[in-house]
């Protein structure tokens, strides 16, 4: 798979992004990617764990804007949202890795992550209003649920970046580690999921998630009607057209 790597150690599938001289920034191909990863390993019995994670000093840079605007999501059946569906409705325990940038939906699948481990150098950011968009992937429900509604006030509409230490205090991260030890506390937090019957793990996440997930599918449908449309609007022109310039 192109930029997405996958391997498996026993009972864990990895799955990491590799184009670190972008930053892993995720294009429609690593989306389809990454889907396509996911469903794989739903349907595989000696699969019990997924970890996600990046690069040293990288997680995610957020979307490739390039590619993104080349191939822009027009609905459900876009990349990007198969993506975010088969994530939200992986039925094993996912365990995130974060060092580094982590960017837009490189923050809000963490959402949908039954476990977190991030190093102090991460930097999360949902600069979604900033380029005259907004929220993505249930985060506008999720976030506030999690962290509170005055931090995610902060983080959503404000756009204010934020560090591995503040998602860990807000309770978005569960183990803040060394960068040294990120990819051996996420393996082993995996490997100890993946040591316990599977069924009862299964079952102890859904019970976890099921009620939030009517309400969290729903959230990703009206914020994708949204972010489409906002990908047409005179704001969201201006903006992209600012970043480019930056560039």
């Amino acid at each position: 798979m192109s930029h997405i790597t996958v391997d498996t150690l026993d009972a864990v599938r990895v799955l990491r992004l590799a184009r670190p001289e972008k930053k892993n920034a995720l294009t429609v191909e690593m989306y389809a990617a990454l889907h396509e990863a996911l469903a794989a390993a739903r349907e595989e019995a000696a699969v019990r764990v997924v970890v996600l994670t990046g690069a040293p000093g990288v997680f995610t840079a957020g979307n490739d804007l390039g590619d993104f605007l080349q191939h822009p999501p027009t609905g459900e059946d876009s990349a990007v949202f198969r993506f975010l569906h088969a994530l939200v409705e992986f039925p094993k325990p996912v365990v995130a890795a974060v060092d580094g940038p982590a960017i837009g939906i490189g923050t809000t699948l963490l959402l949908h992550c039954d476990l977190v481990v991030a190093t102090a150098r991460a930097k999360l950011a949902l600069p979604f209003a900033k380029l005259a968009l907004v929220p993505e992937a249930g985060s506008s429900f999720l976030l506030p649920l999690f962290a509170g509604y005055h931090r995610a006030a902060e983080w959503l509409p404000l756009g204010e970046p934020f560090s591995g230490e503040d998602a860990h205090r807000a309770g978005l991260v569960n183990r803040l580690v060394a960068p040294e030890a990120l990819d051996d506390t996420a393996l082993a937090l995996a490997r100890a999921l993946a040591a316990l019957p599977p069924e009862a793990v299964q079952l102890s996440k859904r019970l976890l998630r099921d009620p939030l997930h009517d309400a969290t599918l729903a959230t990703i449908r009206r914020e994708a009607a949204v972010f489409v449309e906002r990908l047409q609007s005179a704001e969201a022109r201006q903006a992209f057209q600012a970043f480019f310039a930056r560039k």
